[in-house]
């Protein structure tokens, strides 16, 4: 068997399958922090892996991203 998947690699991947899809959209992290009425910072934090974000905010991203939200899981 191989690592267990810890709570931080969860993130880091979620992260990084949010920045693929917005960048895949040619949409910047400040376009999509405006359509959530959300700080860019956050955006960039979320794309990290450095927030924990709520279920709602992940539907709000997806819905945003004109994606369905488990194509935002990373399992």
């Amino acid at each position: 068997m191989g690592k267990p998947i810890t709570h931080k690699h969860i993130l880091i991947k979620f992260g990084e399958k949010v920045q693929r899809v917005r960048k895949a959209k040619g949409i910047s992290q400040e376009e999509l922090a405006a359509k959530l009425s959300m700080h860019r910072n956050y955006i960039g934090m979320i794309e990290r892996g450095e927030r924990n974000p709520t279920i709602r905010t992940l539907y709000k991203v997806a819905k945003a991203l004109k994606v369905d939200s488990c194509e935002l899981l990373p399992f």
